[in-house]
């Protein structure tokens, strides 16, 4: 596992239909080799979380989709998250009570996901020296891991940049 970028979160210019389109054709591709199947109502509720490179919670999919369908009931919703974060395709975020679409959908990984408090913005990263530390300390307090999870909420490099940029104009 390597470090990631600099700035592991999407560039504002980036084509975010087309970065939809590919996530998409991606899951149902993995479901396919899986032989699980990602149904239309699966698939809608994966293009929901996947319209904003932020949390969303399963409310919001569910207003979203009563909009579009009618009346959904809940447990509609909380089955196919269910299933999409089972297939490693979305992961919730314990602090958020929400969810985001996974960036390395193809298999089990550690995660780690840096917050924006001011943009909303989450980023999936995966870095070989933070995997290695949290490892040290479970092994060291004899610790037996059962899911790796680290979310770091702060500000990112562009909302601190615009920040700054509204600090000097006043």
């Amino acid at each position: 596992m390597t470090s990631e970028p600099d700035d592991p979160f999407p560039a504002a210019e980036h084509d975010h239909a087309r970065c939809v389109a590919d996530a998409l054709d991606r899951a149902a591709a993995l479901c396919a080799a899986r032989g699980v199947k990602l149904t239309e109502l699966r698939r809608r509720v994966l293009e929901i979380v996947l319209d904003q490179h932020a949390p969303v919670g399963a409310y919001t999919i569910l207003e979203r989709l009563a909009s579009e369908r009618g009346r959904v009931a809940p447990p509609t919703v909380y089955r196919a998250l269910d299933f999409l974060v089972a297939q490693g395709l979305v992961h919730r975020l314990d602090t958020k009570n929400a969810f985001v679409a996974c960036a390395r959908a193809d298999g089990p990984h550690p995660t780690c996901f840096l917050l924006c408090r001011d943009c909303g913005a989450v980023a999936e990263i995966a870095d070989s020296a933070l995997e290695q530390a949290i490892a040290a300390v479970a092994a060291r307090t004899g610790f037996a891991l059962a899911r790796r999870m680290v979310e770091l909420e702060g500000v990112c490099a562009r909302c601190r940049a615009a920040s700054g940029a509204r600090q000097e104009a006043a």
